[in-house]
């Protein structure tokens, strides 16, 4: 991944907040027909290995998993983005020297793979995921809710991953190379604006745009 020092996270409390908070990674990797690429909803455990190991699964109809035993793979987490407009810039108004770009956070995995067909992995796994989705709910669902037989039946359709991250990078993209007024004018505008994930990446840009 490209990266601009000013740009640069490697804070691994910082990404592994990320990763929590945007679990649906993208799950890369290079098989027998070439690149395949899958939308996995991960759980990161932190102290499984020294930067973290991720747990998801894919359907078994899914023929990604195949290929993925011992295989090198990367996940793409992608955090808040927003498009950012000149016309918020200070200096806009004072030179007009600027263009549009596009602000974003993002945390890139690597490591090899472990597929995992144990059913009693996959029930905690499974179990475990519900559990970090629904903890908001007033009213939480959980796996035991549904019938013990239909529960079983859905376990046999999925494979479990399992991957020991072995490099991981974040970018943090929300505005650290502009000037003072300019970053100051890029939260106002985010903040005001409607767009999907603008007032996060507002956020974004206060908590971190200042160096």
């Amino acid at each position: 991944m490209y990266q601009p020092p000013h740009h640069r996270e490697d804070r691994l409390e910082v990404q592994h907040a990320l990763i929590r908070a945007h679990p649906l990674g993208l799950l890369v990797s290079h098989g027998p027909e070439g690149l395949e690429a899958n939308p996995v909803p991960f759980l990161l455990d932190a102290s499984a290995s020294p930067l973290g190991t991720l747990a998801g699964h894919l359907a078994r109809a899914n023929g990604h998993w195949r290929h993925l035993d011992g295989a090198e793979a990367l996940v793409v987490f992608q955090g808040p983005d927003a498009y950012v407009t000149p016309a918020w810039y200070e200096t806009k108004r004072e030179t007009g020297k600027v263009v549009p770009t596009w602000n974003y956070a993002t945390v890139q995995a690597r490591g090899r793979v472990r597929v995992i067909e144990d059913q009693v992995w996959l029930a905690n796994q499974v179990a475990r995921l519900t559990g970090a989705q629904e903890a908001g709910r007033a009213e939480p669902w959980a796996v035991g809710d549904a019938p013990p037989a239909y529960v079983a039946a859905m376990l046999r359709g999925i494979v479990g991953i399992e991957i020991a991250v072995a490099a991981i990078e974040g970018k943090w993209k929300v505005s650290q190379n502009r000037s003072a007024g300019d970053r100051r004018g890029v939260a106002e505008g985010l903040a005001a604006s409607s767009d999907p994930g603008a007032a996060a990446m507002a956020a974004l840009v206060e908590r971190f745009g200042g160096g």
